[in-house]
């Protein structure tokens, strides 16, 4: 058969004809070209039109088909392909029987009719339909519709008998879906294919004749006796199938859907368990612990050492509080552990556990009620709380391994006598994870054997299928064999040598065997294995060393070590020579040595920089162990050696000594490595907790309250003041640019917005009127009564604005809030005008959340609202958004550390400071913005709480008690949270009181824990001096919470204080051995003030912070001694005016002019320097208040870079090779500066090496390029282009025909295959023809912007979103500057496969094919994979 028959050229001019053609103007069908009946097409193309040519040129490049139709025309289309269906069914309908039986062999139209459908659907299914039933499939059905039906060819090859199972079928998947209607279309053709006479296999290939074949149609049917029932089956709805079964989400949305909305199965079962959601995610991938209470707490108390142990070198406590420390941590791991109370319970109602104090003081003198326990010590705090509970994890992570490798050892025990007195005592000893991988290397290297035949036992007893073990092991074969003898000869076992060293037991003598080395080697030849006595001895070191290497002391021994006296280098590398230069940021460790563990815990960023620099290329970090050949020699010999003094002895010593320098270069790998891993997850755990600790000081600070309140004496003066703020922004401050306001009330809503342009004041002197829109200012500000006017804005512009809003204030007199004064007199201060931060307002301006939140809103004034929205709650933003949060700096290093850890300690800040704040629980139910703080509230998360709220709203959306959320089946109240989760929750969620409401409690309303309710009331009665009568009476007349309601309404709060508080906690230690001293302290000032303001006062920001903000540069970033570029903005004899880049105004004084200008000889700086020229300038002195610097142009200044300060001992830093490679840097530089320099009359020649084109290019667009010397002779030139942002191609330039030396070659080569006349035409049709190669890839809708692994990512989402599918996609190749991944994954158990694709002018290459376009590549990509199953050559195998 032809190949042409299998390409979809032949498919796109036939579809053409197959259609009929209309005259546009008459409507008349128009006479069809005669078709060739071997398929062969005569050359029609005069007579195509530009859309067929268009139609052709897609279906030739690709299987995704582009509809270029409009929809007018696709409905015609479809209308006269419904007419031809009709006219055949009606045509089908009067033949008889006897006509049918002849339809195959007469009627060679039959299967055309058949197949008559759809124009791209032929197209696409590359006239499947129109070649004899006996041909075997084409490549383009490899890829045709009608399998991606069924992916993967299953259901497709099930739903058409006959057809032959093609394991690439449905591989992948439609550019672009068809329409509903042609969808339509296309199913009826396919069924007509299905129930025809198409199914069938044909006549050879079925093996019957003719007339056997028409009796067997006669007797069974030709198969469409029956369609109308199966055209119903398939038009019916799939529901149908089962119409009894529940519609589940899964059966309607994506399983990534679920996933995103929290709805999967795992998800509802996190909602239902009565556990804190934050417990259940982080003890996932832990067994869950079934303990009874006698073994909880056993297990307490083995963990809490282990704990205590792990946590008191940190604290630094005085020793006599060691025990109390540890009693404390046993008791958090009960509450945690057995009762499950988060830490936000623990560290409010538990307090009591967390201090100590001596007996004698625990309960002072009552006569002195207000005095403090003299000797109280506070153990633990709130972030100890949370690594309390970080440490229990990994206990859990430790135990499970420690049982793995216990039921291992004792799957070992075939024999009563089998015992491993390694394994049995170390064990046990082992606490950190990386001892008990020790253990786990040293048995599968003692028994790898014996563990290897348990798993195939294991494996046959389970009846799951394992693979046949295959043979021994050299270490098994070398410990079964005579080679051991000679091992044991050495006098000692690895164990007892790690013993002797670590002084751990009876010392073990090393004993010597009675011949020398090289006899006993001899006398144990084999034949089969070891030929000779020298391969004998070298198999028995080898051995002795490995058994050194794995044994577990060895490896505890060099471990310690390391941690006690390892010190750690840096060493720069070639790469890092030449690209590390002074003003870099990696100088600061370039040449750094000797930092011991102490210098890297003080600066854990240093650590993590040298590591990020190490995995560029730039550096090599070593761990070394200080004088370690002298430890060997003096300690580790000494150990192994034997005391006898003989030839024999001296011959084996020899060997010891061999061994151990062996097995201690061995082992330091092993170890260093390990330590450098654990120092930089110590470092990331200490940079977290500094962001942690930072986000808590934002968090920890109150709505703003004007001065005039705050001045206020009153407790309750301004608790739950909420000011109404009007906010102004002026953006970036261009020169036209609107300044955009809005005004939001008290409860956060916008009430007013809109934009002004003028706010200058006016100069009556100089008859110069107010700005325009003064007036309107002035009068909003008096309509509205804002409590503060708050500026923010991306420009130092933003501070000139707030200066003149100041103005403005001034001269009209603008008001703050009134107040009243001691007197009783009306007080008020000039309205205030702030600089508010916008850290949360520039993440939320532009998102998704700000325009469905104000969608008539333009972005600038959403800016706004967010500004104002923080200085009314900051707590509430920060909520809002989300995991969004680590897109806020913390830490000028924190992008070293990774994300989710990050993230996981800014949650444990949001969670302690929301439950101190607490949660207005019916406000949160109607407050999306409330409802954000809901998920940190302790026994709560994002499931839990979006659970509460359904059922709260179920319930009638308002609930009366905090009883309520645990339902109340009386009053026919839903359950919102379980038992366990509302002693967790109870106490932060409160309901506001209001007198007027009967059936409010006042103690719902306060920080107060329902569990402590009644010691409240009985305090609440003693204060009011009530007693049992009184009590009774009250409630039997106003309810149960009676007593508590009459201490507030006759204003008696202050009452409490006259209790002793101390008695009470004496009493309820005595009769119910219960710690709550400290709970009764917060009892007795929740009783006086609920929910009292604990947070700080707002916090205005710093000078430094208003500089950063506005400008973007910090005092690392911008410093004094820098040299930078300024733009001149006015010249003067005396002083020159310039601009920085980050905008700040600068100036330069006459004494900082360069020699020559200015001054009574000189000539006048303008005559230098032009209006916006650019120049560099020696920053001087910055004034980060007034935003302002000095500068200076002096030559002599300039010649001096700026050079970060480095604070080094003097063995810290290598002079000696710093000096040196600074020699040799200027070696190379003289080098260069004498070779001549070569410069081309071209617009785009620079004299750059490849670092300089690359960062002149790095501001540049994709595709721009420069002409530049190369450093392979005079006779090369190099050209540097823009591939994407940080990817750039160097291009090497052959120059043949060169006139002389300097000039360019008449002919340039490129790669040897490209040639060109001049530069403009290898730049036009070179390198302009790859960029727009490059546009075409990245626009095309198959590509992908991110990375390899996160496209890789994406294809393994998508199969398993659609596990019958396939699919491909393109990603750049950052690593070789010109190539992309084709990346791609047949089927979800198909393994990830990537294919290069590499531009070149005018054309894509794949496997060394060239494609034109990316259709023709992807049709091209589809065909190779066909031919090769996807094996092709990737990256590797190229280069």
């Amino acid at each position: 058969m032809a190949v042409n028959s299998y390409l979809d050229i032949d498919a796109a001019l036939g579809s053409d004809e197959d259609d009929e053609n209309f005259d546009e103007e008459t409507g008349e069908v128009l006479p069809r070209e005669n078709r060739l009946t071997t398929g062969a097409l005569e050359d029609s193309s005069e007579e195509e039109d530009d859309d067929d040519e268009e139609a052709e040129r897609q279906v030739r490049e690709g299987f995704i088909v582009e509809d270029g139709e409009d929809e007018e025309e696709r409905r015609e289309r479809r209308r006269e392909r419904k007419k031809r269906r009709r006219a055949e069914r009606e045509e089908e309908d009067v033949l008889d029987e006897e006509d049918l039986d002849l339809i195959g062999e007469a009627h060679p139209g039959y299967e055309r009719r058949q197949a008559e459908q759809s124009k791209f659907k032929r197209l696409k299914r590359g006239h499947k339909e129109d070649r004899p039933r006996d041909e075997p499939r084409g490549i383009d059905d490899i890829f045709s519709d009608d399998d991606e039906e069924g992916g993967l060819g299953g259901e497709r090859r099930d739903r058409i008998p006959g057809a032959l199972a093609d394991e690439f079928d449905d591989f992948i998947e439609d550019d672009e879906f068809p329409d509903e209607d042609q969808h339509d279309d296309d199913a009826e053709v396919t069924r007509t294919s299905r129930i025809g006479l198409a199914h069938l296999a044909g006549k050879k290939a079925n093996g019957l004749d003719e007339a056997a074949e028409e009796d067997m149609l006669n007797a069974f049917g030709d198969g469409t006796e029956y369609n109308w029932a199966l055209e119903m089956q398939a038009e019916g709805d799939p529901e149908q199938e089962d119409p009894d079964k529940p519609l589940e989400l899964k059966d309607v949305f994506e399983p990534s859907q679920l996933i995103d909305k929290m709805l999967t199965d795992e998800d509802n079962e996190i909602r239902i368990t009565d556990i804190p959601e934050r417990f259940q995610l982080a003890r996932k991938p832990y067994r869950q612990l079934d303990l009874s209470e006698e073994e909880a707490v056993s297990y307490a108390k083995d963990e809490a050492k282990w704990m205590s142990d792990m946590l008191l070198p940190k604290k630094r406590l005085d020793r006599n509080l060691h025990e109390p420390f540890r009693s404390a941590v046993a008791h958090i791991l009960v509450f945690m552990n057995l009762e499950n109370y988060e830490v936000p319970f623990i560290f409010q109602h538990r307090k009591d556990y967390l201090i100590h104090a001596d007996s004698a003081s625990q309960f002072p003198d009552p006569q002195d009620p207000d005095a403090l326990p003299h000797r109280a010590e506070k153990l633990l705090t709130q972030s100890d709380l949370w690594e309390i509970f970080e440490l229990d994890l990994k206990y859990r992570a430790l135990l499970e391994k420690r049982e793995a490798l216990q039921k291992a050892y004792d799957s070992l025990k075939t024999s009563p006598d089998f015992r491993d007195e390694i394994f049995e005592d170390m064990l046990p000893a082992a606490v950190t994870m990386e001892e008990l991988q020790d253990i786990q290397d040293y048995i599968h290297f003692q028994y790898s054997s014996q563990l290897k035949d348990v798993s195939l036992i294991e494996a046959e007893v389970n009846g799951t299928r394992k693979r046949a073990r295959s043979g021994r092991s050299m270490w098994d074969r070398l410990r079964a064999g005579r080679v051991y003898h000679m091992v044991r000869a050495f006098g000692i076992t690895a164990d007892k040598f790690a013993q002797n060293t670590l002084e751990a037991g009876r010392k073990t003598y090393t004993e010597d065997p009675n011949e020398r080395p090289d006899d006993m080697a001899d006398s144990l030849i084999d034949a089969s294995e070891f030929s000779t006595g020298a391969a004998v001895m070298l198999a028995a070191k080898a051995m002795f060393v490995e058994e050194l290497v794995m044994s577990p002391r060895m490896r505890k021994l060099m471990r310690q070590r390391y941690y006690t006296t390892g010190l750690f280098d840096c060493f720069r590398t070639e790469k890092g020579a030449k690209k590390i230069d002074e003003e870099h940021p990696y100088y600061e460790f370039k040449y750094l040595r000797n930092q011991d563990l102490g210098a890297i815990a003080r600066k854990p960023e240093l650590y993590l920089r040298m590591l990020k620099a190490e995995e560029e290329g730039l550096v090599d970090v070593q761990v070394r162990l200080p004088n370690l050949k002298g430890w060997i020699e003096k300690q580790l010999y000494k150990e192994i050696e034997s005391d006898n003094l003989s030839e024999i002895a001296d011959a084996w010593n020899g060997l010891r000594r061999e061994v151990i320098n062996t097995a201690m270069s061995k082992l330091q790998k092993v170890i260093a490595k390990g330590v450098k891993e654990n120092l930089k997850t110590e470092c990331e755990n200490q940079i977290a907790k500094a962001c942690r600790e930072e986000y808590s000081a934002r968090l920890d600070q109150a709505p703003f309250i004007p001065r005039v309140l705050m001045e206020d004496k009153e407790k309750d003066a301004h608790t739950g003041f909420i000011p109404r703020i009007l906010a102004l922004s002026n953006g970036s401050g261009n020169k036209g640019d609107a300044i955009c306001w809005a005004y939001l009330d008290e409860n956060g809503k916008v009430m007013e917005n809109g934009k002004l342009v003028d706010l200058r004041l006016g100069n009556a002197e100089k008859f110069l009127p107010d700005g325009r829109d003064v007036a309107p200012f002035v009068d909003i500000c008096e309509r509205r009564k804002p409590d503060v006017l708050v500026v923010a804005g991306f420009s130092i512009e933003t501070r000139k604005l707030y200066k003149e809003l100041q103005d403005l204030v001034d001269r009209f007199g603008l008001k703050g809030p009134m107040n009243e004064d001691e007197q009783g007199n009306e007080k008020t201060e000039p309205l205030e005008v702030i600089i508010g931060n916008d850290e949360v307002a520039r993440l939320y301006h532009t998102s998704e959340r700000a325009a469905l939140d104000h969608p008539s809103l333009p972005p600038l004034t959403r800016y706004c609202c967010a500004v104002a929205r923080y200085v009314q709650n900051p707590l509430k933003e920060y909520a809002g958004l989300g995991r969004d949060i680590v897109s806020i700096s913390f830490h000028p290093h924190q992008n070293l550390v990774p994300e989710d850890k990050i993230l996981k300690h800014l949650e444990t800040a949001m969670v302690d400071m929301v439950n101190l704040v607490g949660v207005e629980i019916n406000e949160a139910v109607s407050d999306p913005t409330l409802a954000n703080l809901l998920p940190y509230v302790s026994g709560l998360g994002p499931r839990k709480a979006a659970q509460t709220i359904k059922v709260i709203n179920m319930n009638g959306g308002e609930i009366m008690t905090r009883d309520e959320l645990v339902g109340d089946p009386d009053r026919n109240k839903r359950q919102a949270v379980g038992p366990k989760i509302w002693s967790n929750c109870a106490s932060f969620l409160y309901i506001t009181f209001e007198e007027t409401e009967p059936d409010l409690d006042y103690l719902d309303n306060t920080r107060i824990h329902p569990e402590d309710y009644e010691i409240a009331r009985k305090m609440a009665a003693d204060a009011q001096e009530l007693d049992e009568e009184d009590i009774k009476a009250e409630t039997d007349e106003n309810g149960p919470y009676a007593v508590v309601r009459k201490l507030v309404k006759d204003d008696k709060q202050d009452l409490i204080n006259d209790l002793h508080i101390e008695e009470y906690a004496l009493e309820l230690s005595r009769k119910f051995s219960q710690r709550k001293r400290a709970t009764l302290e917060t009892i007795r000032a929740e009783l006086q003030e609920p929910f009292e303001e604990l947070r700080r006062p707002y916090q205005f920001l710093s000078t430094d912070d208003i500089f950063t903000m506005l400008t973007g540069e910090t005092k690392e970033t911008l410093t004094e001694g820098m040299i930078v570029p300024v733009s001149i903005k006015r010249t003067f004899m005396d002083h020159v005016e310039v601009k920085l880049d980050c905008g700040i105004d600068g100036g330069i004084s006459e004494m900082e002019y360069p020699a020559g200008v200015g001054g009574d000889s000189g000539v006048e700086p303008r005559q230098v320097y032009s209006v916006h020229q650019t120049v560099q300038a020696k920053l001087l002195f910055i004034d980060r208040k007034r935003m302002t610097a000095q500068l200076s142009l002096r030559e002599e200044m300039l010649r001096m870079p700026y050079r970060k300060e480095l604070d080094h001992e003097p063995d810290e830093w290598d002079e000696q090779q710093e000096a040196q490679d600074k020699k040799e840097a200027l070696k190379e530089k003289g080098d260069k500066a004498g070779r001549a320099q070569r410069v081309i009359k071209h617009p785009l020649f620079r004299p750059f090496n490849s670092a300089q084109a690359e960062e002149f290019l790095g501001s540049q667009g994709r595709g721009d390029v420069v002409i530049r010397p190369s450093s392979k002779g005079p006779d090369h030139l190099a050209v540097t282009w823009k591939v994407s942002d940080n990817i750039y191609q160097h291009i090497d330039v052959l120059e043949l025909d060169k006139e002389n030396e300097f000039s360019v070659g008449k002919t340039l080569k490129i790669g040897g295959k490209y040639t060109y006349s001049d530069l403009d035409e290898l730049i036009v049709n070179h390198v302009k023809a790859m960029a727009k190669k490059v546009d075409e890839m990245m626009g095309d809708e198959r590509y992908q912007s991110g990375t390899r692994a996160l496209t890789e990512q994406w294809l393994t989402t998508y199969t398993e979103a659609n596990p019958k599918r396939s699919m491909y996609a393109f990603c750049i190749n950052p690593k070789y500057p010109g190539y992309f991944y084709l990346c791609f994954k047949a089927g979800l158990d198909a393994p990830l496969n990537n294919w290069p694709v590499k531009i070149i002018p005018n054309a894509f290459e794949l496997q060394r094919n060239h494609y034109p376009d990316m259709r023709a590549l992807k049709n091209g990509f589809k065909l190779l994979f066909a031919n090769t199953g996807g094996k092709g050559v990737g990256m590797n195998g190229r280069r």
